[in-house]
């Protein structure tokens, strides 16, 4: 990823300020100390001085090292219980306040934890990244960021491909046929309509271009998806800290 950054920085296509970069802190360094070092590091990998966006990547902290993946001998995660989270945020502050990134958030967060948070935090966050579609609509989590003026950021918005899943959804199809929009069109149109920030990746140019090249569906469409009653959560990170999606059917 650096390479492909300095390349394009260094042949004049395009400019480092035209370009918004978010990178994450991982749950091995939420220690106050290993904080701007592992900002730097990443930094460094990119190839660039400054950051845009810096977000937790949970909000479970493990156990310091240079291992990534701590774990005992019975394969479970090795949590760092000596760290709070907002000690951990009270440093990403400092980084803000050094001009090193120009806002910081946090990902994986619910509801409750993100209020008492948001309450002690000088800095307060920019953005919260989250799981978020049609079968997990994160309803109260939205109306809280709108009230506070945070970027809900919403990360598998087409149910991150999961099969029986939104893109699947009747409701969802019925509309695709309504507005010759497909699928993923329409989840990624109520997603923004709704006031999320939509997070989705594509394999094939295509599939970019299909994801970019949305428009607006009508708000009854929107209602109706709204109105969809199936809940499922397909990434167990909110409970774990341990990234990676659950396969479910197909």
């Amino acid at each position: 990823m650096g390479e492909s950054l300095q390349a394009e920085f260094s042949s004049g296509a395009i400019a480092r300020e035209e370009v918004f970069i978010t990178t994450k802190l991982w749950n091995t360094n939420h220690r106050p100390e290993r904080v701007e070092p592992a900002f730097d590091a990443s930094c460094e990998r990119l190839g660039i001085n400054y950051v845009d966006l810096y977000l937790s990547h949970t909000p479970f902290a493990f156990q310091p090292g240079d291992n990534m993946d701590p774990r005992d001998q019975s394969g479970n995660i090795i949590y760092d219980h000596g760290v709070t989270l907002l000690e951990t945020w009270k440093a990403m502050e400092n980084l803000v306040d050094r001009g090193k990134c120009r806002a910081i958030g946090l990902s994986d967060m619910v509801l409750e934890n993100l209020v008492p948070l948001y309450e002690a935090a000088r800095i307060k966050p920019a953005v919260v990244q989250v799981e978020s579609h049609p079968y997990l609509p994160q309803t109260e989590l939205l109306e809280f960021c709108k009230q506070k003026g945070i970027v809900l950021l919403a990360f598998a918005p087409l149910g991150h491909g999961i099969r029986p899943g939104p893109l699947e959804d009747p409701a969802v199809l019925a509309i695709a046929r309504q507005t010759s929009l497909t699928p993923a069109q329409v989840l990624l149109a109520w997603g923004i309509q709704r006031g999320t920030a939509v997070l989705t990746t594509a394999k094939t140019l295509d599939r970019a271009r299909e994801n970019y090249n949305i428009s607006e569906i009508p708000e009854a469409a929107v209602d109706e998806i709204s109105r969809i009653q199936t809940r499922s959560r397909l990434n167990s990170v909110i409970q774990t800290g341990v990234p990676g999606f659950i396969a479910k059917g197909g």
